[in-house]
This record gives C-alpha cells, structure tokens and sequence, in this order.
C-alpha cells in the first residue's frame, strides 16, 4: 500500500523523509509525536496530490521506528529531560505532567520522570513556588505594605501555574528573611 508504484522513487521519498527527520533531530531534539506531526506537514505541502494521509503516515511511521532503532528518538529520555529543564525553571509537577501530557510522551515514561524529581527533592512543588516567586516577584519579594493587597492576585497566579492552595498558602506566608534563606538553598 506505498504512495508511490515506483519502487526508486518510494525509496527517495523514504530518504527525504528521513533527512527531514536527522536535520529535525539535530536542532530541536523532539518527541515521536512532534517528530510525526512535523513530518506530516512536510509531506502534506509537498504531496498532496499523490497519496491520502495514511499512506503518508504509514511512511512516517516506519522512518520513526528506524529512528528509535538506531536510538536517535526516545521518548524515556525526552521525558527525562523536559522534566528537569521544567522543573529548574520552576513548574510545579502538575504543570510539568500536563506539559509532557501535550507533547505525546506515554504516561509510564511521565510517571516515572516524575518519581525521579521526587526522589532527588524533598519537597519540589515548594520550592517551584519559591523559584516562580522569585522570577515573578511575588509574595515575599513585595513590599511589606502591598502584601495583603496582592494576596489574591499572587495566590491565583501560583493556582494557574499548578500549585496547591496548601503550598501557595505556605509560600506566601513566608517572612521574608526565610524566603531569601530558601532562595539561597535552591
């Protein structure tokens, strides 16, 4: 069922979408799913008229299996490596679940990049929230006197970035000699 009858030219098409996919790999590092989907908007502007969709995915497909093959793309290590980055830049482990959710990475690679961060910190979620204070100077960073007033405002940003209400709570009511103290912890 290949697009192509001509088997010289099937072949050609393969390379081309494998060196699509080696200059991709080198510049971006991608997921299988951003890989796939990349690939597929390549190959759809060029062959539109010559096969369906499927038939360009099944090509996609089997250049994607070669590449986790070769070890070229892993999903594990992929994982692995958006999570740190995420978590050093300070996203709370639900952010980082549903951003690795959206990027196509199986849930048993997610889980377990995710039990590696909990082992490696005793409390990350918290000290995610010290980083975003931090960065977006919120909480103890502000003045003494504006405090109370931007207490729902900073509270709310710490919600949407996927905190609890117990650890925004708890990172908020921080003095802010203590707060500086766990800024030079992290």
């Amino acid at each position: 069922m290949n697009p192509i009858k001509n088997k010289k030219n099937l072949e050609e098409t393969i390379n081309g979408i494998r060196n699509l996919a080696y200059s991709y790999i080198e510049k971006y590092s991608p997921s299988k799913q951003q890989l796939r989907t990349y690939l597929f908007k390549k190959l759809i502007k060029t062959e539109q008229k010559k096969s369906s969709k499927k038939e360009i995915f099944d090509l996609i497909d089997s250049v994607i299996v070669t590449l986790i093959e070769q070890k070229f793309l892993s999903d594990k290590y992929f994982s692995d490596a958006k999570s740190k980055a995420f978590y050093r830049r300070g996203y709370s482990l639900n952010k980082i679940r549903y951003s690795l959710i959206k990027k196509g990475i199986d849930q048993k690679y997610i889980k377990a990049s995710i039990s590696k961060i909990k082992e490696n910190q005793s409390d990350p979620d918290f000290f995610s929230a010290i980083k975003l204070c931090k960065r977006r100077r919120l909480g103890p960073i502000r003045e003494e006197g504006n405090r109370p007033l931007f207490y729902k405002k900073d509270i709310s940003i710490l919600a949407r970035s996927g905190f609890s209400y117990e650890v925004s709570k708890k990172v908020l009511d921080l003095p802010k000699n203590e707060f500086f103290k766990f800024c030079k912890m992290i």
